[in-house]
């Protein structure tokens, strides 16, 4: 299983201000149940970007 295009524009684009901001990226994976991209990123910011391009913060 591969990210969607649409996933894979925003991931860029999220841990691109993630690293403008000095947090750093701990983790990016792809949730094969889901479809979803997981990233894990300075002191426990996690966000969730579905396979529309959809982005939630948790």
């Amino acid at each position: 299983m591969e990210p969607t295009p649409e996933q894979m524009k925003e991931c860029y684009r999220i841990c691109t201000e993630l690293t403008k901001m000095f947090l750093s990226v701990h983790l990016v994976r792809l949730d094969k149940r889901t479809g979803e991209v997981y990233i894990l990123a300075g002191d426990g910011l996690q966000v969730l970007i579905r396979s529309n391009g959809k982005v939630r913060f948790l």
